[in-house]
């Protein structure tokens, strides 16, 4: 059963988002909170497994509760946001955030992000994969500097940061590198771990901040 926290300022949004995954046998709604303070204390309180955040609310966003959150629990953080241009989304991401969803998600694609979030991957819309790339290169985001960590890898675990952040699947990834995906398995959970990184999605931050991936590779 997959626990799950909702948080979001607007009494509608979180009550539909609430009836959509309760009627599922594998998911339980286990609280709402109206702003990001509330958000924290909750999580806290009531350990979810993971927690549908509203990147813009009073107070404490989003991003600070997104923060907080992945450094006080072991929640997993799948951000909800009304625009795919929103200015947080690269800061939630660095915040420890595993995915994000525009507002308008249909039902069923809310509840396959849900469980897929919970269950380790990460998740980016398509436009929002667009609008981080665009905004790390005009904003100057790149950190040279991180590339020194690259040398905690060893090389095939380099060449596997350098799929992710492509976003590929680990099916894809081992076509890729003709490797099984277990040994991919493996190579992924190498990286996070040396790399201090709490899964994929961060995963690809570094990866485009250390300049080992430059937009146009793909």
């Amino acid at each position: 059963m997959l626990r799950v926290l909702i948080a979001d300022d607007q009494d509608l949004f979180r009550g539909g988002f609430a009836m959509i995954l309760n009627a599922h046998d594998d998911i339980t709604v286990v609280g709402e909170a109206a702003d990001g303070a509330e958000a924290i204390a909750k999580a806290v309180e009531l350990e979810p497994d993971l927690v549908l955040m509203d990147i813009r609310m009073p107070g404490v966003d989003g991003v600070e509760a997104t923060a907080e959150v992945c450094r006080r629990t072991t929640a997993k953080v799948l951000v909800l946001t009304m625009y795919d241009v929103d200015e947080y989304v690269y800061e939630a991401l660095r915040a420890g955030a595993s995915g994000f969803l525009l507002k308008d998600v249909r039902r069923d694609d809310l509840v396959r992000a849900v469980r897929q979030v919970a269950g380790g991957e990460s998740l980016l819309a398509p436009s929002i994969t667009r609008r981080l790339i665009a905004d790390l290169v005009g904003r100057g985001r790149a950190r040279p500097g991180l590339s020194r960590r690259l040398a905690e890898l060893t090389e095939r675990e380099v060449d596997t940061l350098r799929q992710l952040a492509k976003g590929r699947s680990n099916a894809e990834i081992a076509a890729e590198l003709v490797v099984s995906e277990h040994t991919v398995k493996t190579h992924v959970s190498n990286v996070l771990t040396k790399l201090g990184l709490r899964d994929r999605a961060q995963a690809v931050v570094f990866a485009y901040e250390s300049g080992l991936v430059v937009p146009g590779d793909a």
